[in-house]
């Protein structure tokens, strides 16, 4: 007899795979209303290609890199499930048959996360990055840096995985190593030669962040893979910690700036839900609230560190994601519950765990940040042999919009530039 379709997990999947592919529009209006107007596009088509590229990717190989047979615990066998070769209307998701969801289901799941991951890179080295350089970052990184940590944490033969290391939608595998690459990125490509901090459309950002925390919940709860009380745990988890976040930062750049920042208020939600994202479904909802706390304090200090430093991460990618990343798998490491998800092998330092699960997740945490760091440097140096990384200074005078793609986001900045 064959496996039956769970039809309710079923649908849930497709919808929360629905909800996180909304994520990355979401994110190209964030990253675009933070941008110069003459900005814009530059920075939202390198979101919206990874819609279209990372798919061509991911059909072609990258499911199979990410979930096929394991070579020695690092990658798939990108041969087993080339151009989904294998998968068919009555497969069924192998890493747990018994949640009845058909493997189509997840793969189109797990290729949303492939396609935002490299996405939040892009905000580091906004106004500065050739767009056919861009293109092969953007393929190189998925295949050395995205593919190998996603199999070998989210694989159950991956050699994290089997280690005990837990990430339970993406600290690792998304968060800390966008935000990782994201300083390496900064490091090589320099600041850029104008530097404008203005916001040009606070709408813009406001819509991105409330288009990313709707479909946050898809990228937490669905990484259940089925309805169950931990999902609901995940659900709760993710707009607590959000709502924690946002508005620590908001009384932090309050008090520091003595104005209420609507800017900053969107901003700490983003660095409460990537932080919650490794944890969501293993801690309890106070835990959240803390971790929530603590993302708008640290990402909030962090940020503020990147100034101090002089590194141009233009949209904060690291100071959020990739610092939220890691508080988010090191608390996991220390109030991982067994009370809230019966599935995890040992509890964290601070709920009767002992120090050996807490010790792997700060050793997952330090080898994801050498991989992406010194794979992401190395990239961009060999990328620059073959073709230009950084845009010519008259192009970034001039913007990317009209620079690199001919179009403008406003029918008024046409002119304006013809004027310059």
């Amino acid at each position: 007899m064959l496996p039956q379709i769970n039809t309710g997990n079923t649908g849930f999947m497709i919808l929360c795979a629905s909800l996180v592919m909304l994520m990355t529009p979401g994110l190209a209006f964030f990253y675009g209303g933070l941008m110069h107007r003459k900005n814009v596009l530059g920075v939202m088509i390198q979101s919206f290609v990874s819609m279209g590229w990372t798919t061509v990717l991911w059909f072609l190989f990258g499911y199979s890199m990410c979930f096929g047979p394991s070579v020695h615990g690092i990658i798939g066998n990108p041969f087993t499930h080339a151009l989904l070769r294998g998968i068919d209307l009555q497969s069924l998701y192998q890493g747990n048959v018994t949640l009845g969801i058909p493997t189509f289901v997840h793969v189109a799941y797990q290729m949303m996360f492939a396609i935002i991951t490299p996405a939040l890179i892009t905000g580091a080295f906004a106004n500065r990055i050739t767009f056919k350089a861009y293109m092969w970052f953007l393929t190189f990184w998925l295949i050395c840096v995205y593919f190998p940590f996603c199999h070998m944490v989210w694989h159950p033969d991956g050699i994290l995985a089997q280690w005990g290391v837990l990430d339970y939608a993406g600290g690792i595998v998304v968060h800390n190593t966008a935000g990782i690459a994201a300083l390496a990125s900064i490091l090589y490509v320099g600041k850029r030669k104008i530097i404008d901090h203005t916001p040009h459309s606070i709408p813009l950002v406001a819509l991105g962040t409330g288009l990313l925390w709707f479909g946050w919940y898809g990228f937490n709860a669905g990484s259940e893979f089925q309805v169950d009380s931990v999902t609901t745990s995940a659900f709760i988890n993710t707009d607590v910690s959000a709502s924690f976040a946002a508005v620590t930062w908001l009384v932090i750049e309050w008090m520091n700036e003595k104005q209420p920042k609507f800017v900053g208020l969107l901003t700490g939600a983003v660095a409460g839900l990537a932080t919650i994202t490794p944890a969501a479904g293993y801690v309890s909802p106070a835990i959240a609230a803390l971790i929530g706390i603590m993302a708008g304090i640290v990402c909030y200090y962090a940020v503020a560190l990147k100034n101090k430093l002089g590194w141009d991460d233009a949209l904060d990618v690291w100071g959020v994601h990739g610092v939220g990343g890691m508080i988010g798998i090191i608390f996991l490491g220390l109030f991982a519950n067994k009370a809230w998800n019966p599935n995890i092998v040992t509890n964290g330092l601070l709920t009767g765990g002992g120090f050996s699960f807490f010790g792997k997740q700060c050793a997952a945490v330090a080898i994801s940040t050498v991989w992406a760091f010194v794979f992401t440097y190395g990239m961009l140096w060999l990328i620059d042999r073959v073709t230009p990384v950084i845009v010519d200074d008259k192009v970034q005078a001039k913007g990317l919009d009209l620079g690199l793609h001919g179009e403008t986001a406003y029918s008024d900045d046409t002119h304006v530039h013809d004027a310059i």
